[in-house]
């Protein structure tokens, strides 16, 4: 840990430095003239300190309450011949968030929650023909959480693999490693939330142009030579095998993917381990189509097994279809989601279980339903977005203003209690002013029944509303290649 520290003191020195020598160029070129400019014409004096941003992916809203990782830069065809590249990248991110009834709706008389949350991260990669490393290293955690002498911070390895591969296509990766699948909704690498997911696996495969084909696993034990084997441990699985195959025909904008799953949970009773092992399976498939500025995706999982908590039998699907207009400047898009659910009545579980994936994404920024609903979920969603200031060839327009609405519903009738849930709606602002910098900020209200406050506890009659401000620096610190 002292080793991990030291080295990240030295790359924030080098960082440090690197800010100072930007900062006093940056002064010379007065960049507060420059982004204002920017941000109302695109003024073109700011095409150097633009932030080069990862474009949305077909099956993603385009206006979704997200925070996009940084896309590297393409290296130059001369470089393409040199053998070996190693990289240095940081990312620092500052959010500061008003929750007066985000994630759980509020009770009368509670007060707003405001706090930042932060996440430093270093990554450093290599790659040479046919080998591919990183190790990403992170510090999480809330503002005022640590002493201001804190002698034993929250150091985390977010990711650490290693990735062979051969020329016609083969790959094993092995290690510490996002498991992201099509559109994230159940393995994905959760980005929104403060420290992100990442899975200890091994996963090998084949790949080229029109067709991929991954088979991945996972065994969590919380000690080596536990011949017991029980596991109850921060993971949320003990075991996860797993098999992905992707489609893309060549020049045509269909995209097939089909995903199984195999996972296993050991119950507890009283919060001990009982060494009995309870499986559920997943399988489904998510299907894209895009052509001009319009795509189309659609989603369907089956789940069955048995529920480790309750030893239940598991018969849960959820299906999901959306249609969109990504335009240059303005877009929209209209989507549903089913996830099924139990009503009331019910001796199986029937709720469905998003599993591991990018939560936030779906079914509405205030987090309501980020987890199984024992009614299940409907959720008929609209979103508008309208891009602003000149286009540029990296980066695209440098504001994006977007607002979605959904109106919920439960899955299944539940007893007595009324269909509807709420209506939610999400509002966003996204402003690339430099290079490596992004600022978004973002407000969203729920109008809830009683129905929800069934599910979800507190006061529907209370207004419930939430808001963020989010600050993101992406640099690249090094690039070489020899």
């Amino acid at each position: 840990m002292k080793q991990a520290v030291i080295t990240i003191a030295g790359l924030l020195l080098t960082m440090s430095a690197a800010a100072a020598r930007q900062s006093d160029t940056d002064n010379r070129r007065s960049p507060v003239i420059k982004i204002l400019n920017a941000m109302a014409e695109g003024e073109d004096s700011l095409r150097q300190d633009s932030i080069i941003v990862q474009t949305i992916p077909a099956q993603t809203p385009a206006p979704a309450v997200t925070e996009a990782k940084p896309v590297m830069p393409v290296a130059p065809e001369a470089d393409e011949q040199k053998g070996n590249t190693f990289t240095i990248d940081a990312q620092v991110r500052a959010r500061g968030e008003y929750d007066h009834g985000a994630i759980t709706p509020r009770e009368r008389g509670d007060d707003a929650a405001i706090f930042f949350n932060e996440r430093a991260r270093v990554s450093i990669g290599y790659e040479r023909q046919n080998l591919q490393l990183k190790a990403s290293v992170q510090h999480t955690g809330i503002w005022g959480q640590d002493a201001i002498n804190e002698r034993s911070g929250r150091v985390a390895m977010h990711e650490a693999w290693a990735k062979g591969y051969t020329n016609n296509g083969l790959f094993m990766q092995v290690g510490r490693q996002e498991l992201s699948y099509d559109d994230e909704r159940i393995l994905g690498a959760s980005d929104w939330d403060i420290a992100g997911n990442s899975h200890d696996a091994l996963r090998m495969g084949f790949e080229n142009e029109e067709h991929k084909a991954h088979i991945f696993g996972s065994l969590n034990q919380s000690i080596d030579h536990d011949r017991i084997g029980n596991y109850i441990g921060p993971m949320p699985y003990k075991n996860l095998a797993g098999v992905w195959y992707h489609y893309q025909p060549r020049d045509l904008g269909l995209g097939i993917s089909v995903l199984g799953l195999n996972i296993g949970v050991e119950r507890t009773r009283l919060g001990e381990a009982t060494g009995d092992v309870k499986y559920m399976q997943l399988a489904g498939t998510h299907i894209t189509y895009a052509f001009s500025d319009f795509d189309f995706a659609a989603s369907f999982y089956y789940q069955r097994g048995t529920e480790a908590r309750s030893r239940k039998d598991i018969s849960a699907y959820m299906a999901s279809g959306r249609a969109a207009y990504n335009g240059d400047i303005v877009g929209g898009f209209l989507a549903y989601d089913y996830l099924s659910g139990n009503n009331g009545r019910n001796t199986n579980q029937h709720a469905f279980t998003p599993l591991y994936g990018t939560a936030h994404k779906f079914n509405g920024a205030m987090d309501y339903f980020t987890s199984s609903l024992e009614c299940g979920l409907q959720d008929a969603q609209a979103g508008v977005f309208v891009n602003i200031g000149r286009k540029r060839p990296e980066t695209g327009r440098p504001v994006t203003i977007s607002g979605n609405y959904h109106y919920f519903l439960t899955g299944e009738k539940y007893g007595d209690l009324e269909w509807e849930l709420g209506h939610e709606a999400d509002f966003q602002v996204t402003a690339r002013l430099l290079r490596d910098l992004t600022i978004t900020a973002g407000y969203s209200f729920m109008l809830g029944t009683e129905t929800l406050d069934y599910f979800k506890s507190g006061n529907h009659l209370m207004w419930q509303d939430w808001g963020y401000l989010t600050i993101c620096f992406n640099p690249r610190i090094l690039k070489l290649k020899w």
